[in-house]
């Protein structure tokens, strides 16, 4: 049986429309699941919507629906965000399903039998927009004098009656775990500002709330509900089955990795895993905080009025060059910025000039001049070997990179074998071999077929859809789209037994053309 691989996005939050920065998680996300599944792994890949809490119960309020009418239509959208940017999740998991709410109540009730929950009175400043408490040293002071979280968000002082966690008890645990586990929160510097928080001192967590009722029910306190995060990150065991699916469970749990924004790598990396260890549940394995996605170097924000609906992109520019784009342009874990100049620049570069018009020569010439027959045998050289070699290389260099969740620098491995084949095609020049060593151009062209038809396979994840049509001009079967095939010629000579006849190619990556809005 295939290996078990469980990943996640973080779920989003619906009291707005989703934006850039959700689409850029769930593409990502997308790439390394997609390329485990091409390395024979058994996928699991959960996201979905957070849709409890006190925000959404303020946005319903304001806008005259019920809490769950919202989350219902604003989960839909960003549903069909997914759909609409070819995210193969498994799962699409709300919060508000009753299956998630067993889960969570049932984590409480674990916690609570391992002694770390009580009841006791809550005094201290609260942010409505981050769904999270902070203490008095947190917090900074505006110009204004209001007092702000450490993201700047507005705080207010709360008072109520709450259960709360003893996440005190957990900070040495915790600093144990992380260094015993180096690996377990990425990349570097997310774990440095994890380690630094947790030895400046943990709180016990207020975990429930008695001044709204849009959550999940507190087991046995039903005038409380969960704090969101304890119900959010629950979503996670819920999607592996926890509790009564004990076979999938035993499965997929521990999650190999939660792909999320650094902006909430606490409640991931300090938070989740101590309410794991309460519920003496194991950890997942790994915890990835990517970086930010900045239009023309900004930071998003509505008063600003850049922020860009991912949508609007994925028609202007289309899916897959918008997703070669985000992974190529932004070094994973780090923040990066975009533009459509930057969009166009790259596309046309790395895609259209590239590898669209390296496919697009060979394959025409080989649909003109050799009456669409995939050329096999001939006289070959050392030249082709080492091209093959090239793309060989690439191939592991990919391999590697996409399973550290190097995902710009797998892409670098891929372009670099794309160059070396425009180098060979160049160098070798079949179109006058045509008249002068037709033996010899029957090989040249016989190996650029091989070379495209793994460059794309390898490049797939990242453009699946435009992957699989040029698979498909090549007459690639479906079965014969992973990285056990790379180098191997015997499936395309195969293709030339079958009387398979290859037709004059549409080219798969048409110039892009920048938008008479430059800030489309």
């Amino acid at each position: 049986m295939a290996d078990p691989f469980y990943i996640t996005t973080a779920i989003s939050y619906p009291n707005g429309r989703p934006h850039i920065g959700h689409a850029y998680e769930a593409i990502a996300t997308d790439v390394i699941a997609r390329f485990q599944r091409q390395m024979g792994r058994d996928v699991f890949f959960l996201t979905g919507t957070d849709e409890h809490g006190l925000k959404m119960a303020q946005t319903a309020r304001d806008r005259g629906v019920t809490p769950h009418e919202l989350a219902t239509e604003m989960s839909s959208l960003f549903k069909a965000m997914d759909d609409r940017l070819e995210i193969s999740y498994d799962r699409f998991i709300r919060t508000t399903e009753a299956e998630h709410h067993a889960a969570s109540q049932e984590i409480w009730r674990r916690m609570e039998a391992n002694g770390d929950i009580y009841l006791d009175r809550y005094e201290g400043w609260y942010s409505v927009r981050d769904e999270a408490y902070y203490d008095e040293k947190e917090l900074t002071v505006a110009e204004t004098g209001e007092k702000l979280s450490p993201q700047g968000t507005p705080v207010e002082w709360t008072v109520e009656e709450s259960w709360f966690f003893r996440l005190s008890k957990y900070q040495e645990p915790l600093l144990a775990y992380y260094a015993a586990n180096p690996d377990f929160i990425r990349p570097e510097a997310r774990r440095n500002e994890v380690v630094r928080f947790v030895e400046g001192g943990l709180s016990d967590l207020s975990i429930s709330r008695t001044s709204f009722d849009w959550g999940v029910k507190v087991p046995g306190s039903d005038n409380h509900v969960m704090y969101v995060w304890v119900d959010a990150l629950t979503n996670y065991l819920t999607g592996a089955g926890f509790p009564d699916d004990t076979a999938r469970y035993e499965r997929f749990w521990p999650a190999d990795v939660h792909i999320i924004g650094k902006d909430i790598i606490r409640f991931h990396a300090v938070y989740w895993p101590a309410f794991l260890m309460s519920a003496k549940l194991p950890l997942p394995k790994q915890v990835f905080g990517h970086g930010f996605l900045l239009h023309r170097g900004e930071k998003m924000s509505k008063s600003l009025g850049n922020v860009v609906d991912p949508l609007d992109l994925a028609d202007t520019f289309g899916v897959d060059p918008l997703r070669y784009f985000l992974l190529r342009e932004v070094t994973f874990g780090q923040d990066g910025s975009y533009s459509a100049e930057a969009i166009v620049n790259r596309v046309n570069a790395d895609l259209a000039n590239s590898f669209g018009n390296l496919a697009q020569r060979t394959l025409s010439f080989i649909a003109k001049n050799c009456e669409g027959v995939v050329p096999t045998g001939g006289k070959g050289d050392a030249a082709d070997d080492a091209l093959l070699a090239q793309v060989s290389e690439a191939a592991a260099e990919m391999r590697a990179a996409f399973n550290d969740l190097g995902l710009s620098q797998g892409i670098e491995a891929w372009l670099k074998a794309v160059f070396a084949c425009n180098q060979y095609i160049d160098a070798q020049a079949p179109w006058t071999l045509r008249k002068t060593d037709p033996d010899r151009m029957i090989a040249v062209l016989g190996t650029l077929y091989v070379a495209i038809r793994d460059l794309a396979i390898i490049i797939a994840p990242v453009i699946p859809g435009s992957a699989a049509k040029l698979l498909d001009q090549m007459g690639i079967p479906a079965g014969e789209r992973t990285h056990d095939v790379i180098g191997d010629r015997s499936g395309v000579e195969s293709l030339a037994i079958s009387g398979f006849r290859l037709s004059a190619p549409t080219p798969i990556f048409p110039r892009l053309e920048l938008p008479a809005e430059a800030d489309a």
